[in-house]
């Protein structure tokens, strides 16, 4: 299995912006589908976005489209979530995971393979 370690979290004020990170050892991610999900308190774990392998497709969270962008550097092992124009809503711990099965749409967190420990991403208004 993959292990994966994000950062990049941290409080900002609404209206500004955030990049996480994800790093991810053990094995390559070039085979794996990447995402994000995150956690508000008292809240299910929800799908923000996914990656194909290739990078040739990307999905997102209506919530979230037009103000958050995904990327993948396969040569760095990394996964990036950019995140512009954040909303007191978006508080909540965001989690990089990782799946063996072909996307074709928001990822499944039943599908997911392996899942980082998250960090806390804090939006005031």
């Amino acid at each position: 299995q993959v292990q994966l370690v994000e950062s990049g979290g941290g409080l900002v004020q609404a209206g500004g912006s955030l990049r996480l990170s994800c790093a991810a050892s053990g094995r390559t991610i070039s085979s794996y589908a990447m995402g994000w999900f995150r956690q508000a308190p008292g809240e299910e774990r929800d799908f923000v976005a996914a990656i194909t392998w290739s990078a040739g497709n990307t999905y997102y969270a209506a919530s979230v489209k037009g103000r958050f962008t995904i990327s993948r550097d396969n040569a760095k092992n990394a996964v990036y979530l950019q995140m512009d124009s954040l909303k007191p809503e978006d508080t909540a711990v965001y989690y990089c995971a990782a799946t063996y099965r072909l996307i074709t749409g928001p990822m499944v967190a039943a599908d997911v393979a392996s899942w980082g420990q998250g960090t806390q991403v804090t939006v005031s208004s």
